[in-house]
C-alpha cells in the first residue's frame, strides 16, 4: 500500500495556519544540507561528518543502566559507545571553538522514551547554553526521532527538546512549534530505486508533499531513499531540506560540484 500522501498534504495545509514563522526555503545547497544517517557506523563517528561540513548528524540510542548507548540494534550494544562520549563531549569541544556553526543532532530513540528522555536531559546539561529553543536557533538543535512521545506530551519536556514528525498525529500550535523536522519514508511514496528516471506521477507526489510541509513552516527529509547521485539530484531539485546518506565523501563531492 502506498503512503497516503494526499492525507499528508491536507494535514500540512491545516498546520500552516499554526506556523508562527514561515519556513525560509533554501535556494543554494551546501554540505550543510547533508544528513549523516546512522553516523555512528563510520570508523570515526561525529568528526567525519562534522569536519565535512554536514548540517545534521544522526545517532541511535538505547537506555541501559541510566546511560544512553549508541547502537542500531540491541545485540550490537557496546558499553563504551555512549552518546556522551561519541557525541556530546565532541560537540562541547567544537561548539565552544566555533560559535557560528549550526548543527542538528537527530537522536533516534530505539527503546522507551519515558526512560531515555530524562537521561538525555541530564546529559545535555553540559551543552545547555548552545541549545536552540522555539524562539531562537542557536548552535545546536536537538531533535528526537524514533520512539518518541505523542505531541500532547511535548510540554512535559524542556523547550530545547524538539521532535521529529511523520504527520500521523494532529498537533496544537504549541506542539507544532516543538516540531523540528518532518521525516517521511521515501520508499512508501515511490518504489523508484534511484537509477534512471522516476515516473511523473511519483515525482509529482514527492513535490506536493515537500511543498505542503514547507507551507506548514517546517523542513523535510526522507529516510529510506536511494543513496545514489540520481536520488540526491532529485531531492535537491524538489527542495528537500536534508539529503540523508551513508556515503559522506560522495555526497560532499556531489554538493560541492
Amino acid at each position: 500500500m502506498l503512503f497516503d500522501y494526499k492525507k499528508i498534504i491536507c494535514y500540512s495545509a491545516f498546520l500552516c495556519f499554526f506556523s508562527i514563522k514561515p519556513f525560509a526555503q533554501r535556494i543554494k545547497y551546501t554540505v550543510a544540507n547533508a544528513h549523516a544517517h546512522n553516523d555512528y557506523k563510520h570508523p570515526i563517528p561525529f568528526y567525519t561528518a562534522y569536519n565535512a561540513g554536514f548540517g545534521s548528524i544522526e545517532a541511535d540510542v538505547f537506555p541501559v543502566n541510566n546511560v544512553l548507548l549508541v547502537a542500531h540494534k540491541k545485540e550490537e550494544i557496546q558499553p563504551q559507545r555512549t552518546l556522551r562520549e561519541l557525541y556530546l563531549k565532541p560537540l562541547l569541544n567544537v561548539l565552544s571553538a566555533d560559535t557560528l556553526r549550526r548543527l542538528s543532532l537527530l537522536i533516534d530513540i530505539k527503546e522507551n522514551y519515558k526512560i531515555s528522555l530524562p537521561i538525555l536531559i541530564q546529559e545535555l546539561t553540559l551543552l545547555k547554553k548552545y541549545l536552540s529553543i522555539p524562539q531562537q536557533r542557536l548552535s545546536l538543535t536537538i531533535i528526537i526521532s524514533g520512539n518518541r512521545p505523542p505531541p500532547v506530551e511535548y510540554k512535559n519536556y524542556p523547550d530545547y527538546i524538539f521532535f521529529d514528525d511523520d504527520l500521523k498525529l494532529q498537533h496544537s500550535s504549541e506542539e507544532w512549534d516543538r516540531t523540528g523536522l518532518v521525516s517521511l519514508p521515501f520508499n512508501k511514496i515511490t518504489k523508484w530505486n534511484g537509477e534512471g528516471n522516476i515516473s511523473r506521477k511519483d515525482k509529482k507526489q514527492l513535490r506536493h508533499i515537500i511543498d505542503s510541509v514547507h507551507s506548514a513552516g517546517k523542513p523535510i527529509r526522507f529516510w529510506a531513499a536511494p543513496d545514489t547521485p540520481t536520488s540526491w539530484k532529485l531531492q535537491k531539485k524538489l527542495h528537500a531540506d536534508l539529503i540523508g546518506t551513508d556515503k559522506i565523501n560522495e555526497l560532499v563531492k556531489f554538493l560541492q560540484d
